[in-house]
């Protein structure tokens, strides 16, 4: 409902007094001296304020990515603990995918954990949680966003029509330096967008990319520092180059190996 007051300063004349009429079935009272200035607000109620009462009630979504190793899940799982201790209902979701350190915890690379719910896509976190504990929720964590398929529908949801606070982690990239996922989909419906940095491996300046050490080539190859570092922009380019001049030798040696093979007298 929207309340308007009226400021404007009536005029001080005292007005005459009539004695009330009546046309048809109505009584009208006729404006004397003590009506002359509005005391208490007006309110209006139309199609409006419905939909401005909506808006008010209308969440919020918060998207912070950037390569591994830069801090995302810390900064998650700051954020969360922040919200709970100022009296707010959390929830943490990963996907179930990722079971690097724990099932039922989201951890961070250097050990600090937080209870979760670990599912295979979004749209199922309110059936597993529950209606009443849904509606109670305040606070939505999405840790490894990019795994999510549903990501996009379920924020949209969640924060126009539920009024939740969704706040999602992620890559943005792969180790192709390819969009990940569905977390780039997030950002135009995002009222936030942060991209945290990690350190280069190498060199020790910013680094803004994800650095695959091994040859296996599919997109979800999930691991640690075993299987990836945190590059510059030098160093992923030059890394590139140096991955794929070892991948054409090794192709090549095998190419010779089964050639000899083939042309081997049989004795």
């Amino acid at each position: 409902m929207i309340s308007i007051s009226s400021h404007l300063n009536p005029p001080t004349t005292t007005l005459a007094k009539f004695p009330p009429f009546k046309v048809g079935s109505f009584n009208f009272l006729p404006l004397n001296s003590s009506m002359a200035s509005i005391k208490h607000p007006v309110s209006i109620s139309s199609s409006k304020d419905r939909s401005l009462s909506a808006s008010r009630a209308a969440g919020e979504i918060h998207v912070i990515v950037g390569p591994m190793f830069a801090g995302k899940t810390t900064a998650l799982l700051r954020r969360i603990k922040s919200e709970g201790d100022n009296g707010r209902n959390v929830a943490l979701i990963k996907s179930n995918k990722d079971a690097r350190y724990a099932i039922d915890s989201v951890v961070t690379h250097d050990g600090i954990k937080f209870p979760c719910w670990a599912l295979p896509n979004l749209l199922s976190f309110r059936e597993n949680f529950g209606d009443d504990a849904y509606e109670k929720l305040d606070v939505i964590g999405i840790d490894e966003a990019q795994f999510f398929d549903d990501l996009y529908d379920f924020c949209c949801n969640a924060a126009d029509n539920d009024g939740k606070t969704v706040i999602v982690t992620g890559l943005d990239g792969d180790y192709l330096r390819r969009s990940f996922g569905s977390v780039l989909h997030v950002i135009p419906i995002a009222d936030t967008v942060t991209k945290l940095t990690a350190r280069c491996e190498l060199c020790g300046k910013r680094a803004f990319f994800t650095f695959r050490k091994t040859e296996e080539t599919k997109t979800e190859l999930i691991g640690g520092a075993d299987l990836y570092m945190p590059v510059c922009r030098h160093h992923y380019v030059s890394g590139q180059i140096v991955m794929e001049t070892t991948r054409s030798v090794l192709e090549s040696h095998i190419v010779k190996s089964d050639s000899s093979t083939e042309a081997a007298p049989v004795v």
